[in-house]
């Protein structure tokens, strides 16, 4: 086997680096099982506890899962699986890292819907146009958030690019999305943001992607530039 290990870093790091280089080269595949502790760490001519350590790590990040009794195995790596941690950041960011999380999203929303107004059946705008429609009927901030997350969800998982679906999962998070709604019920601007959202879907009626591609875009930089202005928020 080729020496995989980096030249710096600490040995439980280089431990993470070459099991991930397994899993990368195609050596371990999804759903397979690890070697035991014992015969990987002789394989990769580590410590035991670091090879221990860097099980626990990847297991966290959720590359590796523990099935009791069984042992340790690769995960299915789907996007889902891998990019919970979004969310978490999502809902605990304050400040300008909050506003560089928007600025992601605002690249990645605005491609997907794009994508969306390319590749959308009329089953998916059909949802889409219903949530839509919710907002409206209602002043429930409850509902509207509701409706407002699967309107987006709706829309990105349209884009049929489910990498790109799962990370805005985890930047629109409901308990960020309930920060941004509290603020704007104080403000009053739930009418700009039904204006926003109609925008985009008569982008998608109209199947133009530029259009739908603006109109997103438009939308997710009117939350950076009130989280911009709130950086207590």
């Amino acid at each position: 086997m080729e020496e995989r290990t980096p030249a710096r870093g600490t040995v439980t790091q280089r431990a993470i680096e070459q099991i991930k280089a397994m899993i990368g080269e195609g050596e371990l595949q999804p759903g397979d099982r690890l070697p035991t502790e014992r015969d990987l760490a002789a394989q990769l001519g580590l410590s035991r506890s670091s090879m221990r350590e860097a099980v626990r790590a990847l297991t966290v990040m959720g590359v590796l899962e523990a099935r009791h009794g069984s042992g340790i195995y690769v995960t299915r790596l789907g996007a889902d699986d891998l990019l919970e941690t979004f969310g978490v950041v999502a809902d605990l960011s304050r400040g300008e890292q909050l506003v560089e999380l928007l600025e992601v999203r605002r690249v990645l929303e605005s491609t997907a819907t794009a994508l969306a107004a390319a590749r959308m059946d009329k089953d998916q705008l059909a949802v889409v146009t219903g949530h839509l429609r919710a907002m409206d009927e209602t002043e429930n901030p409850e509902e509207i958030l509701a409706h407002d997350l699967e309107f987006h969800r709706a829309i990105n998982a349209a884009s049929g690019n489910e990498t790109m679906a799962a990370i805005l999962e985890g930047l629109s998070s409901r308990t960020f999305r309930a920060r941004v709604w509290r603020g704007y019920a104080e403000e009053g601007a739930f009418e700009r943001t039904r204006r926003e959202h109609a925008a985009i879907h008569r982008a998608l009626v109209a199947r133009d992607p530029e259009a739908a591609r603006a109109a997103a875009a438009a939308h997710v930089g009117e939350v950076e530039e009130w989280m911009r202005s709130r950086p207590d928020a």
